[in-house]
């Protein structure tokens, strides 16, 4: 996959984004939605957009940890930080495929194998569900208990996970399976450095820390919403913070669960009914609440990363860095990330 079949997805995913919008906003009838918009409280609004970069900070330092537990040595910190916040521009693509977009990225800056580095995704998602599930928890006992079996499968899921990959005979053993598939077997020498990575990774401490943070960074995200909710109208109270800590990480992980472009639509509909329903808002209050956080915590999250991901590839053109499609070097701006996975 190029650089050119990424832009492609994520313009179909913006294209996606603007209809999913253009929909809430008839949901919540254009009229109503207006004054809404007018009756919140704008004066909230940076500090939403900074409490949602505590977030990507925290998030920043996982993948640092992620990268010296796989042996990754000599990187400068600069350019660690291009190469993450360029994933956050990949977001929203479908089931974030485009963030892979880091591992080669990181092999054209450090010269780390792509088979290497991209178990860190599955890393980042393992310990981003569990915190999900950790903040939602309390709330699926007084608001959701019907959820409980959800809870329970991504959590079962996740342990035998953990598991597979870190009991060697088994996973060697699956990868065995793998190497008899035609074509897929071809590709079996770099399934052993994939897998090599993923057995650090999975470590039950390691998962135990990441998981931690992770908690601390999603919180972030929720404390956004809970600023969202209270500049609608809602009450400064615990019960709001409660509500607003398991609305969005149900809906996000309902949205995660199916795989849509950074949850598109799923996400929307999820906190709009939630809020609706928990908070006692109106369909327009609960519409422009689900507008300003998906704007400042995926949108505003694709920005930074598109604009960062811009400054990344420059350096790399300049460099003389840049790869195109048949893996000849190139002097302009175009990077492909397909031709040789293992690198």
């Amino acid at each position: 996959m190029n650089l050119s079949n990424i832009r492609n997805r994520l313009l179909v995913s913006m294209l996606l984004g603007v209809i999913v919008f253009a929909g809430l906003l008839a949901y919540g009838d254009f009229r109503e939605v207006g004054r809404s918009l007018g009756d919140f409280h704008w004066e909230l609004m940076p500090l939403i957009l900074l409490v949602t970069c505590g977030n990507y900070l925290l998030r920043f330092i996982k993948w640092e940890y992620y990268l010296r537990q796989i042996g990754v040595r000599g990187l400068a910190r600069k350019d660690s930080f291009l190469v993450f916040f360029s994933g956050l521009g990949m977001t929203v693509t479908p089931g974030k495929v485009g963030e892979w977009l880091k591992s080669y990225l990181l092999k054209e800056v450090h010269g780390t194998p792509v088979t290497r580095s991209a178990p860190i995704l599955l890393a980042e998602r393992l310990t981003d569900s569990l915190a999900l599930l950790i903040i939602a928890g309390s709330g699926v006992i007084f608001f959701g208990p019907e959820l409980w079996p959800v809870v329970a499968v991504i959590g079962v899921g996740s342990a035998i996970a953990i598991a597979v990959s870190r009991h060697r005979p088994t996973a060697h053993g699956l990868l065995g399976v793998l190497e008899r598939v035609p074509f897929i077997g071809r590709f079996a020498p770099r399934f052993e450095e994939l897998y090599e990575s993923t057995y650090i990774l999975m470590d039950p401490r390691g998962v135990i820390l990441m998981t931690g943070l992770s908690v601390a960074s999603w919180f972030f995200e929720v404390m956004a919403f809970y600023l969202t909710l209270v500049g609608l109208g809602a009450g400064a109270e615990i019960d709001t913070l409660l509500k607003a800590a398991f609305i969005l990480p149900i809906a996000t992980l309902a949205a995660a669960i199916l795989l849509t472009p950074g949850g598109l639509f799923v996400a929307e509909a999820g906190i709009t009914s939630l809020t609706q329903e928990l908070l006692d808002l109106s369909k327009s209050a609960a519409t422009v609440g689900t507008l300003i956080i998906r704007i400042a915590t995926l949108w505003f999250g694709v920005f930074v990363g598109l604009v960062t991901f811009a400054i990344l590839t420059r350096r790399l053109a300049r460099q003389g860095k840049l790869l195109d499609g048949s893996g000849k070097r190139e002097a302009g701006g175009e990077i492909a990330v397909g031709s040789d996975p293992a690198g």
